[in-house]
């Protein structure tokens, strides 16, 4: 409703979707003191967006000001992360959602459900969300490269799968929908 898109705009590039059940859990290794420190970095998500039922503390969300907020533990909801596709699907008017976990306790588990698009979708702006007033931000991509990019940068079992297989990699891999992040370090 939101975007004011035709119904089946998005959907009908949903029919067969590379989404991704995981159930990642995250160890506090034994010599880490510190327990506010990161355990996984801060990030976006890659797909269209993200459902998480998660029962421990330690997810964070980056504000608009630059803040990091705790995300509140509620095992009767779901948290939704947008991510990079509907970004860009969007043209920047829902935003991916830069995000990280903490080691607050000694092992935490999540239940993230990866929503995607099919693998051979090209993401860029809807046409009715391009404007003069809001020209298009962003390339055009193809949904299963850009997971696969994704994946090989931040797994890194999957690049010595990669590397083992004859194709290394070059150059490093940069998320476009990042770049919030990466000017928050410098």
């Amino acid at each position: 409703m939101y975007l004011k898109l035709a119904p089946g705009t998005m959907t009908q590039h949903m029919t067969k979707p590379i989404s991704q059940l995981r159930l990642p859990h995250y160890v506090r290794q034994p010599h880490i003191q510190d327990h506010q420190s990161v355990n996984m970095g801060a990030h976006t998500d890659y797909e269209c967006l993200t459902l998480l039922h998660t029962r421990n503390q330690g997810l964070q969300v980056l504000r608009k000001d630059d803040t990091w907020m705790d995300v509140p533990v509620d095992p009767t909801a779901l948290v939704v992360n947008i991510g990079d596709m509907l970004e860009a699907w969007s043209n920047g008017l829902l935003r991916s959602t830069p995000h990280r976990v903490l080691n607050l306790s000694p092992e935490r588990f999540s239940l993230p459900y990866f929503v995607a698009a099919n693998y051979n979708t090209i993401i860029q702006p809807f046409d009715a969300l391009v404007t003069e007033d809001r020209p298009e931000l962003y390339q055009p991509f193809m949904a299963g490269a850009h997971l696969e990019r994704m994946l090989m940068r931040d797994f890194s079992y999957l690049r010595l799968l990669k590397t083992n297989r004859g194709a290394a990699q070059v150059n490093p891999i940069q998320n476009p929908f990042e770049q919030r992040l990466n000017q928050k370090k410098s």
